[in-house]
């Protein structure tokens, strides 16, 4: 959605799989290398752990934006790759959004009111950052989310990018209109990331009123997320 700032948080180009998987490569050797050398400042005796992390969305998810209904969206085909690093408090993870892909809402995505979305619409998700904290131990998950929604309607209309930024946490986000709880990760790395954000107002009169920016919207994600110890 638009230029927003999100309380907690809430959600959504497309890569080169060879060039990404190359990039991550060279992260997960120099992220590696790093750890391989003494802390001097702490203890010296054991190597900070590192970790490959996939993030793969799912079906189920929902989108709601304003006092409209909830959109049901089926975000199954989303996938990402980043690199962990072990603190005291989990695993600090990072994701490269350039290999980030979150489905779009369409037709076939998308649900409202029990109706698939109009052929011509269509809502691109293009993440910029993916970052945050995953505990294992308790499965909180606490990720920030930054992301362009590029709304178009065919090849007549395109409206400036809204910008989201909020925290997807598998705890409560509340807003001032919405909130949601979600749930933490299970054995399986299975779990719901809910965040709520503010949407400000873009330089598109009919998104403006058409939204009723500024206001909140509300995502729940279904993800799964597997972490193994990389092998440095």
């Amino acid at each position: 959605m638009e230029s927003s700032t999100f309380h907690s948080f809430n959600l959504l180009t497309f890569i080169n799989p060879i060039k990404s998987a190359n990039y991550n490569t060279r992260r997960l050797l120099k992220v590696c290398s790093e750890a391989s050398k003494p802390n001097i400042i702490a203890d010296t005796s054991q190597a900070q752990k590192t970790y490959s992390i996939q993030f793969k969305t799912q079906e189920g998810c929902k989108l709601g934006i304003w006092r409209y209904p909830i959109f049901e969206y089926n975000a199954k085909g989303g996938s990402g790759n980043g690199i962990g690093r072990e603190t005291n408090g989990g695993i600090d993870a990072d994701f490269d959004v350039k290999n980030l892909y979150i489905p779009s809402l369409n037709g076939q995505t998308t649900r409202f009111l029990g109706l698939p979305l109009p052929p011509f619409l269509k809502i691109d998700i293009v993440p910029e950052i993916l970052q945050g904290n995953i505990d294992k131990g308790t499965g909180k998950v606490d990720l920030r989310f930054k992301s362009r929604f590029w709304f178009s309607v065919g090849s007549i209309y395109k409206a400036p990018p809204l910008l989201v930024e909020t925290v997807l946490t598998s705890e409560e986000s509340t807003g001032t209109i919405r909130s949601g709880v979600g749930e933490r990760m299970n054995t399986g790395g299975k779990c719901k990331l809910v965040g709520v954000a503010v949407v400000d107002p873009i330089n598109d009169a009919f998104m403006n009123t058409f939204l009723r920016l500024p206001t909140e919207c509300i995502a729940y994600l279904n993800a799964v997320i597997s972490v193994s110890q990389a092998n440095c």
